[in-house]
């Protein structure tokens, strides 16, 4: 019977300790692994995909090492956005496969790493581009008016009152043509802004705002 280590990453605290995003990709990995084999271990990351040092999957790497068991992630982009790193691991001669793309070979694995890359780095290039192109324009960035807060405090709940206090920020990145989730949790990044939490915006903190709008 095959052997298989799953890997699951999420990429915040707050993921992690909710189970968001993890129960989708147990279930994924476990329906694979019910047809092909059994699990012989499993590890869970909190941590960007852009980082390549990451413990749980050096650990899980080293596991599959160890027992000849192959590397399962329910999607590519939960192990990396960087080509270099799955470049590394079929290098390091660790089998790997990747549910929702469960027949790639290692060639076609790479090509969808790189425009995986290429996606992350158009993106980012274009917030550059739009907010140095707003700036020249005289368009004044930054962090909202703390008297914002005043003016929402009919607000029922602190998400309802952060969302109103941020909405202007969103609408004016908006507004300069970035229209994207990713986009637009970059551009905000850019600016200096952090969520609720005060951490780094991420899409899916955008796509929560803008359902609250």
């Amino acid at each position: 019977m095959k052997q298989f280590v799953a890997y699951y990453r999420v990429s915040t605290k707050r993921q992690g300790q909710s189970g968001l995003g993890l129960e989708a990709q147990r279930n994924a990995v476990s329906n694979y692994v019910s047809t092909a084999g059994e699990t012989v271990a499993e590890y869970t990351e909190v941590e960007s995909g852009k980082k390549a040092d990451r413990p749980q999957l050096l650990a899980a790497i080293a596991a599959c090492k160890k027992t000849g068991a192959t590397l399962c992630v329910a999607k590519l982009d939960r192990l990396a956005r960087n080509v270099y790193f799955v470049s590394s691991l079929q290098h390091a001669g660790v089998d790997f496969v990747c549910v929702d793309n469960q027949f790639a070979t290692p060639f076609v694995v790479n090509i969808l790493a790189c425009v995986a890359q290429m996606e992350a780095e158009a993106i980012s290039d274009r917030t550059k581009q739009a907010l140095a192109a707003a700036k020249r324009r005289g368009v004044v960035l930054g962090n909202p008016s703390p008297n914002l807060d005043k003016m929402h405090e009919g607000a029922t709940s602190a998400k309802e009152r952060f969302a109103a206090k941020i909405m202007p920020a969103i609408k004016q990145v908006q507004s300069l043509g970035i229209t994207t989730q990713q986009g637009i949790a970059d551009a905000l990044n850019r600016l200096g802004h952090t969520s609720r939490t005060g951490k780094q915006f991420r899409p899916s903190n955008v796509r929560n705002l803008l359902a609250l709008a």
